[in-house]
């Protein structure tokens, strides 16, 4: 057992970095939570605001303990002045020159035994670390599901220069975080999304091909295979342009044509209609009051 970790830095204040952080906080970890967008941290700042004031009223936590959360979250545009934090989680969009222009960034800011997680759901840890030159032993993967407070899994992902030590550290984050960790090789997709996105892309085509509605589609799916959601409903909630990312990366990498998206989905994608965060995806709908 490594020795706890007390602070970390989650760059990306999107849906899965502010997850993070609010997890990482409500186990009673300092979390930077950054973003180059001012926007976009304050859209974060107000999502810790709804969570805590959801699990006040559900009397999940006291009031004291809402602040105490709170004061393990600080907003930054800028990671350097956090150069002292044990590990940095990566929640950026899926796109690898993005990564590895981050990770490269990573490596110039923080002392040689900082550990950098990225939370990809397709993306090779290997080509990632690639980036970061002698710092490559220290990349890892930590794949987080969304909502992030409420799923347990964390698959890690272990890159080709991985240390032990990595690997070590970044099981024992994610268990003081209450997660369960799972390892899972380096190929695309790795194991969750390997599975998930070709069920979703073929739902995709289902529809397309005129097989059934997207609602029956996801009726038969739920009732017939047990599912908690259909695939067209948690294409939506996942985002149809992170479900479409995913399938090319998948595509480029496994270099079968099966994996290539479906114009549907494409073209949902083209029009704006990405899901839950547009209100219309597959789906129309309405906001939260």
């Amino acid at each position: 057992m490594t020795a706890p970790v007390q602070s970390i830095v989650v760059v990306g204040a999107g849906t899965m970095g502010s997850g993070i952080a609010l997890t990482a906080a409500q186990a009673g970890i300092h979390a930077v939570q950054c973003d180059f967008s001012q926007t976009q941290l304050e859209k974060a700042r107000s999502y810790h605001q709804k969570q805590l004031s959801r699990l006040l009223e559900k009397q999940k936590i006291t009031a004291q303990d809402a602040e105490a959360i709170r004061t393990r979250i600080e907003y930054a545009t800028d990671y350097a002045h956090a150069s002292g934090a044990a590990f940095v989680i990566e929640a950026a969009s899926e796109n690898p020159d993005l990564k590895k222009k981050l990770f490269k960034s990573f490596a110039d800011t923080f002392p040689s035994g900082t550990v950098f997680a990225s939370n990809t759901s397709s993306i090779s840890i290997t080509d990632i670390a690639s980036a970061v030159g002698p710092c490559a032993d220290h990349v890892i993967g930590m794949h987080f599901f969304n909502p992030v407070p409420v799923m347990r899994l964390v698959e890690v992902i272990r890159g080709l220069a991985t240390s032990e030590q990595t690997l070590s550290r970044t099981l024992d984050l994610a268990r003081a975080m209450g997660k369960t960790p799972v390892p899972a090789n380096d190929r695309a997709g790795f194991v969750s999304n390997r599975v998930l996105m070709p069920m979703i892309n073929e739902a995709f085509f289902a529809w397309m091909e005129g097989v059934a509605r997207p609602e029956d589609i996801d009726q038969i799916m739920v009732l017939g295979c047990n599912l908690p959601m259909g695939p067209l409903r948690l294409a939506d909630f996942i985002g149809l342009d992170v479900c479409h990312d995913i399938m090319m990366v998948l595509s480029r990498e496994l270099g079968d044509p099966k994996y290539f998206p479906c114009p549907l989905l494409r073209q949902l994608v083209t029009a704006g209609r990405l899901g839950d965060k547009t209100m219309r995806g597959v789906f129309e709908y309405t906001p939260r009051g």
